[in-house]
């Protein structure tokens, strides 16, 4: 069984068809990336499965379950994690503590517990503390852990974000586009995270990328995506060899 599927997904905004009938599945393990020309529907894609947004029609699975009708508040405890195109931190709050709201979901104490910090809430204070500790050496943020966001450079902020998906403790972590903005080293190094994330932590990685060099370099498959509808699904070389994909993706023409 897959860990995610995607079946005939769309949504409609108007008459805009955002996305209209993508299907694909993910294994668990693997790294899934999805790419296109701005505007194709990727991101909406992640919106959808994170349940931001309501599907038109079709049906998300997730580790067997029905997430179609789940709201956005429940999918996290389920094991998904994201990161957003547009970095989205709390800008007056240091490293540390964004980290830290990552582990709003495991969260077993209620406000009186919490008023008394009885044990219980001392035990995972010190859980939470672990888990964030280890995503900060797995990142390299040591230097920055009692950094304020609003003072570091975009490629941290980039990466902290990275890093509170991952302090949620996810099975699948989705990444949008984690290499924009960043230098060619920097987006090297997000290559080498996702091996990571998928070796020594066992996660699967769903991944929307530009960056062609970085999407061959850690996608097991690749799907495409135009005007919200696939045009091809394989291997990196396959996907961008073919002609489809080159039309609406490299700007070359398809022969007639």
């Amino acid at each position: 069984m897959s860990l995610l599927e995607v079946e005939d997904l769309a949504v409609h905004f108007g008459g805009v068809k955002a996305v209209d009938g993508v299907s694909f599945r993910v294994e668990e393990g693997e790294v899934f990336s999805i790419i296109g020309p701005n505007g194709a529907g990727k991101s909406t894609i992640f919106n959808l499965i994170s349940r931001f947004y309501k599907p038109t029609r079709g049906k998300i699975m997730f580790d067997g379950r029905d997430i179609t009708p789940m709201s956005a508040h429940e999918i996290a405890p389920l094991g998904i994690a994201r990161t957003f195109q547009n970095i989205e931190l709390f800008d007056h709050s240091t490293v540390l503590d964004n980290l830290l709201m990552g582990r709003h979901t495991h969260r077993g104490t209620n406000w009186i517990q919490d008023m008394l910090f009885l044990p219980k809430v001392r035990r995972e204070e010190r859980e939470h503390r672990r888990v964030v500790e280890e995503v900060i050496e797995f990142l390299e943020l040591e230097a920055y852990r009692e950094k304020l966001i609003a003072g570091l450079p975009y490629g941290v902020r980039k990466v902290v974000e990275i890093g509170r998906a991952l302090s949620i403790g996810p099975k699948m972590i989705l990444l949008d586009e984690p290499a924009s903005g960043l230098s060619v080293e920097e987006s090297q190094e997000v290559a080498f995270w996702v091996e990571d994330m998928r070796r020594d932590m066992g996660l699967t990685v769903l991944m929307v990328e530009h960056d062609m060099k970085l999407v061959t370099q850690v996608s097991d498959r690749v799907l495409a995506v135009a005007n919200g509808q696939p045009l091809a699904m394989g291997s990196p070389s396959e996907v961008q060899s073919d002609p489809q994909v080159m039309a609406a993706y490299l700007g070359t023409e398809v022969d007639a």
